[in-house]
């Protein structure tokens, strides 16, 4: 058996994409959970997207020539993300996670990126010892949430599009809250048409790449998180997650029947700071 690794290219999606999607659907139907992506096509089209993305670094896993798996790191902040990682299940228990995992680690070694991010499912015991073997620490635990848009607005706190100019301040607030800013992923966000803002009082007082699966948020308070929650005309890629330990905020997206799924693990490497305001993760973190 012949194992080697390569960056990816756009023309690999066609291949990675339904693995993608089978190893993703197995572990989830072996623990009785949705499936994260509804489709492979679906699965197609978001690696598509990430393998066509310069700010994204990409690698696949070729078997005796044959492609089963492939990683990736989100390159476009000081804090790189993983993610996802998905190995043919027919490939699966050998070495080729572990291989695909160090090589995206040596990649943000050698950018020196300060810290490296990944969520994990909390159902899938092998993948948390892996991570943790690899040096992870796990820092909370994530709930992913889904359910029919709400439809609230909250007066004084008003949602719009983010346009250019709001960056400098949505990145200042993240810096605020984590201690670094996302401005790539918010730049991309804003030219996609998926970022918004709030304001509150005439300041820019929270912000979302998008309330979704691969969108995060960040605010100075769990009033502007409500805000761009409630006014999300639906929840991209199977729902939108929140720290478990902000039981405020968990409290009130169950009283408005949005539901739980399924929990995830914030892990990560080097440089992590706590946050000191509110915020939803991505599952790139």
């Amino acid at each position: 058996m012949s194992i080697v690794l390569r960056s990816g290219t756009p023309s690999d999606a066609a291949a990675c994409g339904p693995i993608c999607f089978e190893a993703f659907k197995a572990i989830n139907d072996e623990h009785n959970f949705p499936w994260d992506f509804p489709s492979a096509q679906i699965a197609t089209d978001v690696l598509a997207m990430l393998l066509s993305n310069p700010g994204f670094y990409a690698v696949v896993a070729e078997k005796d020539g044959t492609l089963v798996g492939s990683n990736f790191l989100d390159q476009r902040g000081a804090i790189a993300g993983i993610g996802p990682i998905t190995v043919d299940p027919a490939a699966q228990n050998g070495t080729i996670g572990r291989r695909l995992m160090e090589a995206v680690l040596d990649r943000a070694h050698e950018r020196r990126a300060a810290g490296v991010r990944l969520l994990q499912s909390a159902f899938h015991n092998r993948s948390l010892c892996l991570y943790t073997k690899l040096g992870f620490d796990t820092r909370e635990s994530i709930s992913k949430m889904n359910g029919a848009p709400l439809g609230i607005n909250f007066p004084g706190y008003d949602v719009r599009p983010a346009i250019a100019s709001d960056a400098s301040a949505c990145n200042a607030l993240c810096r605020q809250v984590h201690g670094h800013d996302r401005g790539g992923e918010l730049d991309d966000a804003i030219r996609a048409g998926a970022a918004r803002v709030v304001e509150h009082l005439g300041e820019i007082t929270a912000y979302a790449t998008d309330i979704a699966f691969f969108g995060h948020a960040v605010a100075e308070s769990n009033q502007g998180l409500k805000a761009l929650i409630g006014a999300a005309s639906g929840f991209l890629g199977g729902g939108f997650l929140v720290p478990t330990r902000n039981g405020e905020l968990l409290r009130w997206c169950l009283q408005h029947r949005l539901r739980l799924v399924h929990q995830m693990t914030l892990m990560t490497i080097g440089l992590y700071n706590e946050p000191t305001g509110a915020y939803l993760p991505s599952v790139l973190y």
